[in-house]
């Protein structure tokens, strides 16, 4: 869910927008107040009635969290909240990170390990549904804004109903409630699609079907997943397209994964959930995976040029046991761009893969003479994964990239550093890389 994790981040100064908030008191006042002009017959007529309602739904939503900000240290806070103490402080956990939890009345305060509020949870509402009230009323003003003279307010409003909704859905998840996670996200894509903002909320979208989906609410994910489809949004390297055949596997819906996946795979072939995805399927239902080569070389005429097809038909090759066509497929890459590096990624990889499978299996050997034969076939595996690491670590123009790669020759160094000179020198050169963390 790294879109979600990154995406909080820009909630941080939501409610530093929200000036003069007003006490839980005087909000739900103001409400009161702003709901009994909305009943005068005359005054239900003029727009500016509807969105005083709507304002007031707002800050009534605002009021429990007062003026305070996530991103804010306790001490700035402290200054804020003047004599309003904590019911009590105990220390909890948030999405896995451990953290300090204030218990106020109306509100729970999370902190990270630094001080820093991180998320604010209301448990007291001024009204439990002030969000869909004040939705409500901005689409009653829109209904008697007939000349459009506010449009754009109505829009704004709207605008910040559904971030409001999608700071819900993130702090829901964020706490690990994935159901009400999913309903705030659905919400806040609702508000974004009510006119006049008609706006598609893509990543809203998203969100609510990956929450439903990990709450194991399949038909739900269905209805959000095939709903990012129908906008054309497919998130990054077209992870709907995995997601939504996943589900359709857990609701038996075998022929409709199938082609979800073959569909998603014609888009990203470079997916690794779309390919692997593919490969369990023709695996688990005894059909032919042979169809992933064509899909493949369908890919190839389109684009005779991307050498990434090459990587992932060694991919696909690999993943079905097949090494020798696996290799090959890596090493065409570089026929393809010499400048391609992932090719030679891949094909160090799976012999470096390969060295520790013959490892793990020499360590459970007790008769000598296979033991010696399986080390045999370590040392084999692992030394002729240098050439390949090294041949990407000279190529790649990335060096977050090379120091990842220094990792695995640094270690293949060390173990033949006494028989040649070479691997001496390269494990001195690749150690000061991986503990310096900068290409030298």
């Amino acid at each position: 869910m790294k879109k979600i994790l990154i995406a909080l981040a820009l909630f941080a100064g939501v409610q530093l927008a929200d000036a003069q908030v007003k006490s839980p008191a005087d909000a739900m006042k103001a409400v009161e107040a702003a709901k009994a002009a909305a009943e005068n017959p005359k005054k239900a007529e003029k727009v500016a009635t509807w969105l005083k309602l709507a304002s007031t739904y707002v800050d009534a939503y605002n009021a429990p969290a007062g003026s305070l900000w996530v991103g804010a240290s306790q001490q700035e806070l402290k200054l804020l909240m003047g004599n309003e103490k904590p019911v009590s402080v105990v220390n909890a956990e948030l999405n896995g990170e451990p953290c300090t939890k204030e218990i106020y009345s109306n509100k729970e305060l999370y902190f990270n390990g630094n001080g820093q509020l991180v998320l604010i949870n209301v448990t007291k509402p001024v009204y439990p549904d002030a969000l869909a009230c004040a939705k409500d009323a901005y689409v009653k003003a829109n209904e008697v804004d007939i000349k459009a003279t506010k449009t754009k307010d109505i829009a704004a409003g709207l605008e910040t109903i559904s971030k409001k909704y999608y700071e819900d859905g993130m702090n829901a998840y964020m706490l690990g409630n994935l159901k009400e996670a999913t309903v705030g996200f659905e919400k806040a894509a609702d508000a974004a699609a009510t006119a006049p903002l008609s706006k598609i909320d893509s990543t809203s979208l998203y969100n609510a079907g990956y929450t439903a989906w990990a709450a194991q609410d399949y038909n739900r994910a269905l209805t959000f997943f095939n709903k990012c489809l129908e906008v054309g949004y497919y998130y990054e390297g077209g992870e709907v397209f995995a997601k939504l055949a996943d589900v359709y596997a857990k609701l038996d819906q075998k022929e409709n994964s199938k082609k979800t996946l073959e569909q998603g795979f014609t888009k990203y072939p470079e997916s690794q959930s779309i390919l692997i995805g593919l490969i369990n399927y023709y695996l688990e239902n005894n059909e032919d995976p042979d169809k992933l080569f064509e899909l493949i070389d369908h890919a190839k005429k389109n684009e005779p040029n991307n050498a990434s097809l090459y990587y992932v038909e060694g991919n696909i090759y690999k993943q079905l046991g097949k090494t020798d066509e696996a290799i090959k497929a890596y090493y065409s890459c570089s026929g393809i761009n010499p400048d391609y590096e992932f090719g030679f990624i891949g094909a160090g990889i799976l012999y470096y893969e390969l060295a520790l499978e013959y490892q793990d299996k020499a360590q459970n050997e007790f008769d000598d003479k296979k033991y010696m034969a399986l080390v045999a076939e370590f040392e084999k595996a692992l030394e002729s994964a240098y050439e390949p690491f090294e041949k990407a670590f000279n190529i790649s123009k990335d060096d977050s990239i090379r120091i990842n790669i220094a990792e695995y020759l640094k270690n293949i160094c060390y173990r033949f550093r006494e028989k040649d000179p070479k691997y001496e020198a390269g494990f001195e050169k690749y150690s000061n890389i991986v503990k310096e963390g900068k290409i030298q």
